[in-house]
Parts: C-alpha cells; sequence; structure tokens
C-alpha cells in the first residue's frame, strides 16, 4: 500500500515539475518578445496557458484520488494539501503570463530602459518560480526561504520601473497608451513574484506544518 502511494507521490513531484517549466517557458517567452525578439512565439503563450489549465486539473483529481484511496499520514497530507494550492498558483502565474503576452504586441520600442528592468523582472521571476518547485520536491526548506528573500529584487524592480514610467508621461516624452501598457506589464511580474513567494510559504508548510497566515492569525 505504502509503495503505490509513494509511487503516486512520485507522479505528482513530475506533474508539479512538468507545470513548472510551463509556467517558466510562458514568461520567458513574453520577456523575449518585450527585449524585441520579434521571433519569440508569442503565440505560445496561450497554448502553454491551456496546457496549465489543463495540468492543474489533472494534478487536482490525482491529489484527491490519493486522499480517498490512500490513507495519508500527517506529514502526506501535507505534501497533498501543498500542491492543490501550488497549482492553483501557477494557473494564475500562467493566467498573467498570457496577459503580458497580449500586451506586448501594443508596446513600442521606445522606452529602452522600463523594458530593461522589466526583463530584468522576469528573469527574477522565472527563477523563483524554479527554485520554488525544486524546493517542493526536494524538500529544501533554505531553498524556499531564499525565494520569499528574492521578491525584494521583483519588488524593486517594479519600483524602478514604475518611477522611470511616471517621469516619461510628466515629461510628455513617450506614448502614453504604450507607457501605461508597459506598467501593466510590470505589475504582472510583480504579481507573479508574489505568487512566487505563495509557491515558497506552500512548500514550507508541507514541510514544517506550518504556514505564513498562521503567524497572521496568532498576532490578530
Amino acid at each position: 500500500m505504502r509503495t503505490r502511494f509513494d509511487e503516486q507521490l512520485r507522479q505528482l513531484n513530475v506533474e508539479l515539475i512538468r507545470m513548472g517549466s510551463l509556467c517558466e517557458e510562458a514568461i520567458s517567452i513574453a520577456a523575449k518578445f518585450l527585449e524585441g525578439d520579434k521571433k519569440a512565439p508569442v503565440d505560445k503563450v496561450f497554448a502553454l496557458e491551456h496546457e496549465m489549465d489543463q495540468l492543474e486539473h489533472d494534478i487536482e483529481t490525482r491529489c484527491m484520488r490519493m486522499l480517498l484511496q490512500q490513507q495519508p499520514v500527517a506529514r502526506d497530507l501535507r505534501i497533498i494539501s501543498a500542491a492543490l494550492k501550488m497549482i492553483s498558483d501557477m494557473e494564475r502565474i500562467g493566467d498573467q503570463a498570457a496577459d503580458v503576452a497580449e500586451l506586448t504586441r501594443y508596446v513600442e520600442d521606445t522606452i529602452a530602459q522600463g523594458r530593461l528592468h522589466i526583463t530584468k523582472m522576469a528573469k527574477a521571476a522565472v527563477m523563483m518560480v524554479s527554485e520554488s518547485v525544486e524546493a517542493f520536491v526536494q524538500g529544501d526548506l533554505d531553498l524556499a526561504h531564499k525565494v520569499v528573500a528574492e521578491d525584494d529584487t521583483v519588488d524593486n524592480l517594479f519600483i524602478q520601473v514604475r518611477g522611470e514610467l511616471l517621469q516619461k508621461l510628466k515629461e510628455e516624452t513617450g506614448d502614453p497608451e504604450a507607457i501605461l501598457d508597459l506598467m501593466m506589464i510590470a505589475k504582472y511580474f510583480e504579481r507573479i513574484g508574489d505568487h512566487a513567494v505563495n509557491l515558497a510559504e506552500w512548500v514550507e508548510y508541507s514541510i514544517t506544518g506550518q504556514h505564513k497566515s498562521d503567524e497572521h492569525h496568532q498576532d490578530l
């Protein structure tokens, strides 16, 4: 019985790794197109989003079967619960990568500095998602903590981008619509960073049984 359950856990890890890699690919394609790589297959992002939606459903079904057919102990229950929460965040990452891909079609090449910082945000977000999934699979608490700390990088870059773009609006030195589109793109990447933090916090829960929301409730 335990051998079968361990095999199901292994398959769950494989599917989570796959979903994480789809998130990374979608973010990376959108970022490359934003950098000016017109050969980047931006339309593929929408297909990746669809694949992530299907994978979310498959993983959710697997988790529910594991809960119903097996008798998981406390640690196993935490792993399954964390996986269910993580796929929800990864699905949102896919949605936001698709939103970025849609907006990149309307952004001109005139605001180079803002675009540079946004692509740095994208690369940082990709790393955070990748490390969160790895931390889950490896049960690596230190790596999960590293992801949470890396969110400061994304937040600081967002502040830089916002300041630069607001200055462009004040100076009236760029297309206002393109500037606002870039602002939205930056915000989406900032949100992706937040979702990656959520992933890391659920990893921490799967290992320790403690979640940041527990600390919040204790403080009330």
